[in-house]
């Protein structure tokens, strides 16, 4: 089952805007284990180079089970709200490129808190 995404920051309802764009990336692992947060919610403006990171990515694969996992490697939860379309993935940092890495380093490079 999807996770929700909070609300928007700005207090409005999500039901306001339909072309409302969230994503939220948690880094788990690691030699500490220390979860990681990074979250961005775009300006309409910003909205069509948005929509294309997150449509480019195979949110309907399923990572292969025998990718490299173990003590102290990341695994990554990305997830996104899209034209009120949620999407959810979780991957091994094994798994963690093209599309994928390119959307993660976006959210992280965006977040600025």
């Amino acid at each position: 089952m999807p996770q929700q995404i909070e609300p928007p920051s700005d207090g409005s309802d999500a039901t306001d805007d339909a072309d409302r764009i969230v994503i939220a990336v948690v880094r788990t692992g690691g030699i500490a284990g220390l979860r990681r947060r990074w979250r961005v919610e775009p300006d309409p403006e910003q909205t069509p180079e948005w929509a294309a990171l997150v449509e480019r990515c195979p949110w309907d694969e399923h990572p292969d089970p025998s990718a490299e996992t173990g003590a102290d490697r990341y695994v990554w939860s990305i997830h996104a709200v899209i034209h009120d379309t949620q999407h959810e993935q979780v991957l091994p940092d094994a798994l963690l490129h093209g599309a994928w890495r390119e959307l993660v380093d976006a959210v992280r490079a965006a977040d600025t808190d």
